[in-house]
């Protein structure tokens, strides 16, 4: 995450060196974010449209994207973002050297037989500059897109402009992917962001996250043999 304003201070370089896993024709990079929870992954394949991105919190919204539901069947995976030429898959529980393989072995399989990632009636994130937009937004949009988002999504997240309350002077902003639940968010906001949009726009006042909770998965119901074979049970007591 960056902390300080200025496009440059905002780029992070990751130390870590990326790491390559190719199928075929197909080649996987692998960086790491500053959530520990959170990998980005570079296929050698456009993912969505330049400036699109969509997150899927639970395997019920995947519905829309066979890709996302197949990754919400590894077991441990939170989150799915799908970004212009990335995916970020965030973890709730597990190594990463044991989802790794599995996550590597499905994103190969599917970008090799060239099925849509996604169906082509969704709504898709993209911010863009609307024709209602009065001044004040319209400038906190273009900085967002082209001071902010870029640092963002380098780090395997994403920024959505929510709104701009006139009276108190606060941006209402939502974080996705590796930078919704990075420990470091709040000090993005208020330490990057805020200080930037202060700092160019002076109607903002302070800048918010809107948090969006994660769906948890709820476990299919067990049932004992006996309730679902009621020959197993025997005839009823006399």
């Amino acid at each position: 995450m960056f902390a300080r304003t200025g496009v440059a201070s905002m780029r992070r370089v990751l130390a870590a060196k990326p790491a390559f896993t190719s199928w075929r024709s197909l080649f996987i990079q692998t960086l790491e974010t500053p959530n520990e929870n959170a990998l980005k992954f570079l296929p050698s394949t456009k993912i969505l449209g330049d400036g699109q991105t969509k997150e899927f919190l639970s395997g019920r919204e995947a519905a829309c994207s066979p890709l996302a539901v197949k990754l919400f069947t590894v077991d441990g995976v939170r989150s799915v973002m799908y970004g212009p030429d990335f995916i970020t898959v965030e973890k709730k529980s597990g190594d990463w050297n044991i989802l790794k393989p599995e996550i590597f072995a499905i994103l190969t399989e599917y970008l090799n037989n060239g099925t849509p990632i996604i169906s082509e009636d969704v709504d898709l994130h993209e911010l863009e500059i609307n024709d209602d937009d009065d001044d004040v937004v319209a400038m906190i949009k273009e900085l967002i897109f082209t001071r902010i988002r870029p640092a963002i999504q380098d780090d395997g997240g994403d920024i959505e402009f929510v709104e701009f309350k006139e009276d108190t002077g606060t941006v209402y902003l939502r974080l996705k992917g590796a930078c919704r639940s990075c420990d470091s968010s709040s000090v993005t906001l208020k330490n990057g962001i805020e200080s930037m949009l202060k700092h160019y726009i002076e109607e903002v006042e302070s800048v918010e996250p809107i948090e969006e909770e994660v769906e948890e998965e709820e476990p299919e119901p067990q049932f004992e043999a006996a309730q679902l074979n009621p020959v197993a049970r025997g005839p009823p007591a006399l």
